[in-house]
């Protein structure tokens, strides 16, 4: 599969730069362990099936309809986000990369501008980017509060992209919809033995092998 018709490639990054997605799994059923294994269960099954939403509206999600408590306070959503990053960041950073990824993001970076589109929070996200030493790759890091249609919006615009010479990679149903909102060519990565996120008619991969050859 080639990759020399694009003008620019946006990269989602848990699960297509990184295989993080199980790190943040467990991060978000620990987070609710004092709730009990129930809702332990249904904080897991809601952060897979809702993939590059920000945790801000997980969280948000969790106090009103899970828990059915009132909503959130400032600080309250503050702690609860300094709490996920105490258990995620160092993880994501020694997390193995998607076969394909580090190969292709050197290669591509040569060539034309690449971008991350990312729910992680952008100060946290910019960390973990420098600290794997991939900051010089990238034209530009952008992650959450800003959702991730507005993201490749903005990515487009500044950088003065045509959308039908971007191409997207992303894993979760959000990414895709996302690009096909902004007019964006998308590819959807599956983890062989993950479920299909996506339309019948999306082309996906399990990795980012194939875009090397």
């Amino acid at each position: 599969m080639k990759t020399a018709a694009w003008q620019a490639i946006i990269f989602d990054f848990d699960g297509v730069v990184v295989e993080s997605g199980e790190i943040k799994t467990q991060a978000f059923a620990n987070l609710y362990q004092e709730y009990g294994e129930e809702v332990m269960v249904e904080v897991a099954k809601y952060h897979v099936l809702n993939g590059g939403m920000s945790r801000y509206q997980k969280f948000r999600y969790f106090q009103e309809m899970l828990l059915e408590k009132p909503p959130l306070t400032a600080e309250e959503e503050r702690q609860l986000d300094q709490r996920f990053s105490e258990l995620v960041v160092e993880a994501v950073i020694a997390s193995a990369p998607v076969p394909g990824a580090a190969e292709l993001i050197q290669r591509e970076a040569g060539r034309i501008p690449l971008f991350v589109a990312s729910g992680t929070p952008e100060t946290e996200l910019n960390t973990i980017v420098v600290r794997r030493g991939l900051e010089s790759y990238f034209t530009a890091v952008r992650g959450s509060p800003t959702p991730k249609q507005k993201l490749i919006a903005d990515i487009l615009t500044t950088h003065r992209l045509l959308p039908e010479r971007v191409l997207m990679i992303g894993d979760a149903l959000i990414d895709y919809q996302s690009a096909m909102v902004n007019n964006v060519a998308f590819i959807g990565r599956v983890r062989p033995g993950d479920q299909n996120p996506f339309p019948a008619h999306v082309d996906v991969l399990p990795d980012l092998s194939p875009l090397l050859l």
